[in-house]
């Protein structure tokens, strides 16, 4: 299997080391970088090459949707996969205009997770939470949409 570059866009320092650890332990992913704001992870974006970053919404300066946006109109950009803490029907309307492919509330991100979402979106899928907006196009057959049986990260 092929390896999956991963960079993770959060302000806040212990989500950020949750996810990195989700990733060391989860094949084929491996971390690519993790940087703090939008406008970090439009600039280390060339460097860094990720295949998938998970970008928070609420972050300082330019918000994860803009920088989703931005993101997205770049040639052949990075998966990306909105995560937060708050229900994504908040965010529903900014989310699916925003370019990313799929959204999770930080509380169901782990490992099976993180599989089930790879496994939708990069077959051209889209993927979001039980309780949360479609994100962009209708979403293919693949891994159901639902809670892993174990294995989340509780929200910070």
């Amino acid at each position: 299997m092929r390896t999956v570059r991963v960079l993770i866009v959060d302000d806040q320092a212990p989500f950020r080391a949750a996810a990195a650890a989700v990733i060391d332990l989860t094949e084929p992913f491996v971390l690519a970088g993790a940087v703090e704001s939008g406008e970090e992870s439009l600039a280390c974006l060339q460097d860094l090459a990720p295949d998938l970053v998970l970008m928070d919404i609420n972050l300082p300066g330019m918000d994860g949707i803009e920088a989703a946006a931005q993101i997205a109109a770049r040639p052949q950009p990075p998966i990306v996969v909105l995560v937060s803490t708050y229900s994504g029907q908040e965010y529903a309307d900014q989310i699916e205009h925003s370019g990313a492919r799929a959204y999770l509330e930080k509380s169901e991100f782990g490992p099976e997770r993180l599989l089930e979402v790879w496994a939708t979106v990069s077959a051209g899928g889209t993927a979001s939470t039980e309780n949360s907006p479609s994100v962009g196009q209708t979403s293919t057959d693949g891994p159901p949409a639902g809670r892993p049986a174990g294995g989340s990260i509780g929200a910070t």
